[in-house]
């Protein structure tokens, strides 16, 4: 018999699949005390929790049986995941569960957004009749742009289409093919910014996506566009956007998340064009069982089938193969990140992994999934995890292959990663050296020698005299500190690169100054994961 303590509110309809099976036994014990919790959480094999129960590090120093916890929800921000995972303990959630409720709000909030029904309804229940103050726009024959066409993006796409709407859609994903499938237009960002009257973002919060809609892009929009956020807060720049409205510009906005919550930015609580919500875009009688009903099914299957579909923390690898591999994770998740980078972010359409030497002889299946996660985190962020990243790499259209060769390449183990969208292809080759850790051996078709580190600043230019130099003097004169420097050519007076590792990031301005020398081609600052913020793979695998 295991043992399931739920410790926050779910229906018995969400719950039913375990209440009901005999190897289970299902007991409820909501809002209690954290010091209370501790105290039993060491009798019980699962754990199901919404967002009210803080499953701490301190919580699961007493957690010695517990083999699951179950998020029903999406988001695990009140799961110490890292502490779970150092634990032994799997980390479920439900992430598809509440697509119909998120697709729902996002319209509700348009349709309220176009015909201002939340501000018509105020004023009509204090008791005036006011007929003339709050006319509305159409949805039919508007232009709607989507930014972000995962899941919940398509749902509206789709539901948008059939009020009339012509739709333009941006994901770095989103292929021609498919948008021409969908009945809609690829377009750019700045194409959205320009032609569309209501905007909609469905993208993860990420380095790239936060501040996405800021004063730059929402100078390049028609006036009188109108904004929906029902994704994540911080993609819009709230100041930006009242500023916006403020002065015109946009029409107005509607709102499910914010930069804080509970959100307490009084000049956009109290702007009379913008709707706000308390954060419900999951508030559904039907997505809330959805969502129990999911990680029920699941804590069934982890515990009499061992099979694992949503979870967020790492698959099952033996000791043998995590004592071989270790070394190599922290470095495919850092190529992953730095291939994408070097493609000038713009989403792959095709991946190549090349294993060489005596890597060959191992199971690289979860150093694969590592480096298909480093890939498609930086436009995907956390939603992928080393057990979801081939679903979303076939969910985005994306192949990839893995080829496995004897020749050693000069060292014990080598691997190479390439990715390619049709136009451009970006290669990352690297090794562990015993004694020395991980280096970056080729980019492209160059040759050099870095150490992965936070910050690293790619420079293309000519192979001419006093380049160096000059990069050299004009990052001293900004303050910029240079940990080391490498260099790779293909021919004296070709065409060359150098690497360098730098202490902090280079502002836009810096980077532009950069462009200015003479010979200098590309700059680009490539941004890492490292040891120090990265935790050790080691400690992650043995979670199973």
């Amino acid at each position: 018999m295991y043992r399931v303590l739920v410790t926050d509110g779910i229906s018995d309809t969400g719950l039913k699949r375990l209440l009901d099976h005999p190897n289970f036994v299902v007991e409820r014990q909501p809002t209690l005390p954290t010091e209370e919790l501790k105290k039993i959480i060491g009798h019980y094999d699962a754990l199901i929790v919404r967002s009210q129960t803080k499953v701490t590090e301190d919580l699961l120093l007493s957690a010695d049986k517990l083999h699951v916890i179950a998020r029903a929800g999406v988001g695990v921000d009140n799961i110490d995941v890292n502490a779970a995972t150092r634990k032994g303990i799997i980390v479920i959630n439900a992430p598809g569960a509440n697509t119909m409720a998120a697709t729902e709000h996002t319209l509700a909030m348009m349709l309220a957004l176009a015909r201002n029904i939340p501000q018509a309804h105020q004023k009509t229940a204090a008791g005036e009749w006011d007929r003339n103050s709050f006319k509305g726009v159409e949805l039919y024959k508007k232009t709607l742009g989507v930014i972000g066409m995962g899941k919940i993006g398509t749902e509206v796409a789709k539901r948008a289409k059939s009020f009339g709407m012509n739709i333009l859609a941006f994901d770095p994903y989103l292929t021609e093919d498919r948008a021409k499938k969908l009945g809609m237009t690829k377009a750019s960002l700045d194409l959205i910014a320009e032609e569309s009257d209501f905007i909609t973002v469905h993208t993860p919060l990420t380095n790239d996506t936060r501040g996405l809609i800021n004063d730059d892009y929402l100078s390049k929009t028609k006036k009188g566009v109108r904004f929906v956020n029902c994704a994540r807060g911080g993609i819009i720049d709230e100041k930006a956007l009242v500023r916006a409205i403020q002065s015109g510009h946009v029409a107005g906005a509607a709102l499910d998340v914010f930069e804080k919550e509970p959100v307490a930015n009084e000049e956009l609580l109290q702007n009379p064009n913008i709707i706000v919500t308390p954060h419900l875009g999951a508030s559904t009688v039907e997505a809330q069982e959805k969502v129990a009903q999911e990680v029920s099914a699941e804590i069934i299957e982890i515990f009499e089938k061992q099979s694992i579909q949503n979870a967020v923390n790492m698959p099952q690898m033996s000791g043998e193969t995590q004592a071989k591999l270790q070394p190599y994770l922290l470095l495919g998740d850092q190529m992953g990140q730095l291939v994408i980078q070097l493609l000038n972010k713009q989403a792959p359409s095709k991946i190549e992994i090349n294993y060489y030497g005596n890597l060959i002889d191992e199971d690289t299946e979860l150093l694969t999934r590592t480096l298909l996660k480093g890939i498609l985190s930086y436009h995907l962020s956390d939603s992928v995890n080393l057990i979801n990243a081939l679903h979303l790499l076939k969910e985005q259209g994306v192949s990839y292959n893995v080829v496995k060769n004897a020749s050693n390449k000069g060292f014990a183990n080598y691997l190479e990663l390439s990715v390619s969208n049709g136009q451009e292809t970006a290669k990352i080759g690297a090794t562990v050296l015993n004694g020395y850790g991980a280096r970056i051996l080729k980019i492209n078709q160059y040759r050099i020698d870095v150490k992965p580190e936070k910050y690293l600043l790619y420079i293309k230019h000519r192979d001419v005299p006093g380049m160096i130099g000059k990069v050299g003097s004009l990052l001293g004169d900004h303050d910029i500190n240079i940990g080391t420097m490498q260099v790779g050519r293909t021919e004296v007076g070709g065409e060359a690169i150098m690497v360098l590792t730098l202490d902090r990031t280079l502002s836009a301005n810096v980077i532009k100054v950069l462009k200015l020398i003479d010979g200098l081609q590309e700059a680009q600052v490539l941004e890492l994961t490292t040891v120090g913020s990265y935790e050790s793979e080691r400690e992650k695998i043995k979670s199973i």
